[in-house]
């Protein structure tokens, strides 16, 4: 009996002890998270890492990066080759899974199926390479075309239905509206610069013509074909016309920016335009539209460009269970419930799109769920890490169409040539 009382009475004072030693760990250990800073998303994200940093007493480092993907890739590509422990989380496209991959924490060691069941198959399926789930999906996104509802209702027209269609539409209003005294109004405002924003708009316009997907699922070049063509000449006769020269200069803010001004018809961008756009003071609060991207003709069909963030944890982290816990927290239900109300960033669980507070926040979440979960795939997966080279010798290509340099025939026959050379390099 002695000795069972001395054994619980050690028991008692190592559990204490350990429990004391842990309370100390997650004091002193700090964590370090990348996050973008694209319209309120760096908010966004210190407000979720303060929820979690009361709950757990964890210190954590917000980081901001970039907002221009390439330009983040870059960083990214840096910090993880130098096997660097200074960011424990990282903020990564959805078409770098394949390539960071090797400097990733395998998640499922942490967060269980009975969490990972909620999301999304598609998503969860992106994130896992060769069998590891290197990161979670943490909001969705497909490109999307917003208009202004004021001014298609006092000249008599209906959302455009495909490209042509806006055309007319873009030119005739901007016309009458510069007539009425504001010579700024242009038709139509995207992502014309030359990086990886490009690469989505490009493929939209592509793929909504029947074109494919500059390389099939397969692994075939596909890009040169009449489809292909076709769509990118009548996005480069948008140059100068209902888009202005500054266009090729454009990423989503800045065409966020002359779009929400009050100076443009039409405007392809993100889901997280909409919150922004009816903010209170906002000069076009109200009088936004938004709905699918439009066909390629006739014959064409919707497309718009999955996108979207996950979270992932770096291999260097010297906090891999502290970091993984931070993540789950940041893409549970109830996190993405808030940033979908705060901020229309489309959810990547399956049942916060029938979620009532959701859908009263942002109505079109419901009426365009289908673009969301069929949204057309960047060819990453089949490239793998030769997406970032195809992605470039693609946005480069078609920056060069838009900007009137060189005619879409040859540029895309080119472009063909130097992707199967590529292919056949590197074996993808």
């Amino acid at each position: 009996m002695r000795c069972f009382e001395l054994i619980s009475k050690w028991s008692c004072v190592l559990g204490l002890w350990w429990l004391c030693c842990s309370a100390i760990a997650a004091q002193s250990a700090q964590l370090a998270i990348s996050c973008g800073a694209l319209g309120i998303q760096l908010t966004l994200c210190q407000e979720g890492v303060e929820a979690w940093s009361r709950r757990t007493g964890t210190d954590v480092k917000v980081v901001a990066t970039p907002n221009s993907s390439t330009e983040r890739f870059a960083l990214y590509q840096q910090i993880l080759a130098s096997h660097s422990p200074d960011i424990d989380i990282f903020q990564i496209d959805v078409v770098w899974p394949g390539t960071f991959a090797p400097h990733l924490v395998d998640l499922s060691q942490y967060i269980g199926n009975d969490f990972t069941k909620q999301f999304f198959p598609t998503m969860i399926h992106n994130n896992t390479i060769d069998g590891a789930l290197v990161a979670m999906p943490w909001y969705t996104d497909a490109g999307v075309l917003y208009y202004r509802s004021d001014l298609l209702e006092k000249y008599g027209e209906a959302p455009p239905k495909n490209w042509q269609q806006l055309t007319t539409i873009a030119r005739k209003i901007q016309q009458a509206e510069r007539d009425a005294g504001n010579p700024r109004m242009q038709g139509f405002v995207f992502q014309a610069k030359g990086y990886e924003g490009l690469t989505c708009d490009g493929l939209e316009w592509i793929d909504s013509f029947g074109g494919g997907t500059i390389v099939s699922s397969a692994g075939k070049v596909t890009i040169h074909n009449p489809q292909s063509i076709a769509a990118l000449e009548l996005a480069a006769s948008w140059i100068g016309d209902i888009a202005p020269q500054g266009v090729l200069n454009y990423d989503e803010e800045a065409s966020r920016g002359v779009f929400q001004s009050g100076n443009a018809v039409f405007m392809r961008n993100w889901p997280y335009a909409w919150s922004l756009g009816n903010a209170p003071d906002s000069p076009i609060k109200g009088k936004i539209g938004v709905i699918a991207l439009p066909k390629g003709g006739e014959q064409g069909h919707h497309s718009g460009t999955l996108g979207g963030w996950q979270l992932a944890v770096s291999r260097y982290s010297k906090h891999p269970k502290l970091a993984a816990d931070l993540v789950r927290y940041l893409t549970s239900y109830a996190e993405q419930k808030r940033r979908a109300i705060a901020a229309s960033y489309n959810p990547t669980i399956k049942s916060l799109y029938q979620d009532e507070e959701v859908l009263e926040a942002v109505p079109f979440f419901g009426t365009l769920y289908q673009s969301f979960e069929n949204a057309v795939a960047r060819p990453s997966r089949v490239t793998g890490s030769q997406y970032a080279r195809v992605s470039a010798e693609f946005y480069y290509a078609v920056h060069d169409i838009l900007s009137g340099k060189v005619a879409a025939a040859p540029a895309l026959e080119s472009l063909h040539k130097k992707l199967v050379r590529l292919s056949r390099g590197e074996q993808w």
